[in-house]
């Protein structure tokens, strides 16, 4: 191992270490590695964007970091105290979407034994980190932009909606906006 490279790697990293500890020492916060002009508009984004309230969508091919910059952005936010809960939207059943996002009432369908909070419920106070968002059926994707709008969630089987306070990150390997042309994601959820 060269010493004259792996020293600023090191030092790189226990910077963002002790700048990622000083948040929630119970979150998984890799470094972001790397000196390349890419990685430090990386950094610079994150520096920017993490403590906005604004909806975040991150953009980049499989295995580039997403998840790595959408915990930094969650560990920059005034939300950084409260849960980071991922979801990657690819690995759920098409059926199970609108549950696995919103929760569901016991007795809300066959094998609802009991009420579940959904992804929505599991975040309260921190941040909901959505892989793969184009994955998302049309259906759900509107209900998503219901609740980004309004804040509020009604679980499946649920008679009142719920008042949620959750900041979204979502992160794709397509391009949104050619399947906004194509009719496999809402325009006005790009927009929002």
């Amino acid at each position: 191992v060269d010493a004259d490279v792996l020293a600023p790697l090191l030092a790189q990293a226990a910077a963002e270490s002790r700048r990622s500890h000083g948040t929630r020492a119970d979150i998984d916060v890799p470094p972001i590695v790397g000196q390349s002009k890419a990685i430090e508009e990386v950094r610079t984004f994150v520096h920017r964007a993490g403590p906005s309230k604004e909806t975040v969508a991150l953009y980049g091919e499989t295995g580039t970091g997403k998840e790595v910059v959408a915990r930094h952005l969650h560990a920059a936010s005034p939300r950084a105290t409260g849960p980071f809960v991922a979801l990657n939207a690819a690995c759920v059943q098409r059926e199970l979407f609108e549950s696995e996002l919103f929760g569901h009432r016991k007795g809300a369908f066959t094998g609802a034994t009991n009420h579940h909070l959904g992804m929505f419920g599991d975040a309260g106070g921190g941040s909901l980190f959505i892989d793969e968002v184009a994955e998302l059926p049309l259906d759900t994707q509107g209900k998503l932009l219901r609740a980004l709008e309004s804040g509020a969630i009604r679980p499946v089987g649920a008679t009142r909606e719920v008042v949620v306070n959750v900041r979204i990150i979502a992160a794709t390997n397509r391009d949104l906006w050619a399947e906004v042309k194509r009719g496999g994601f809402r325009e006005d959820l790009y927009f929002r």
